[in-house]
């Protein structure tokens, strides 16, 4: 593996983890989020899944975002506010089953990975900046 494979190698764990991080950012947003209509549901909580991918050309393996998957469960959590109009019959609406802990959590960890494989490019950059130079004489 040369330099600039490990670049596109760490480019791709960059790309997959902002898919991450939007995904998590998304489910954040609507965590308070219910349904206008008492009969619709509201935002349900998206989890990103990674596969590794070869690159026939360079022979290493990359990350991709292989699917997005949407929560598909029925339990909601349940909040009287009968005003609203996506109230029920007994006044209640229902909401994301979204632990925002668990979604700090997650965007911390995609946050320092995504670091990981930027500071991977930088110091592969360098190394290239440096082989340059030194052909340069």
């Amino acid at each position: 593996m040369n330099i600039l494979d490990a670049m596109s190698v760490s480019s791709s764990g960059m790309r997959a983890q902002g898919d991450r991080l939007r995904a998590v950012s998304q489910n954040i947003a609507n965590a308070d989020t219910a349904a206008n209509t008492p009969n619709a549901d509201p935002y349900r909580r998206k989890t990103v899944i990674f596969q590794n991918e070869l690159d026939r050309a360079s022979g290493v393996q990359k990350v991709r975002v292989s699917e997005i998957i949407i929560d598909k469960s029925d339990d909601f959590r349940l909040k009287f506010m009968p005003d609203h109009p996506g109230a029920d019959g007994n006044g209640y609406i229902r909401l994301p089953k979204i632990n925002t802990l668990i979604e700090m959590m997650d965007m911390r960890e995609a946050q320092r990975s995504y670091e990981a494989n930027l500071g991977m490019v930088k110091v592969a950059k360098t190394m290239l900046g440096q082989t340059v130079d030194l052909l340069r004489g």
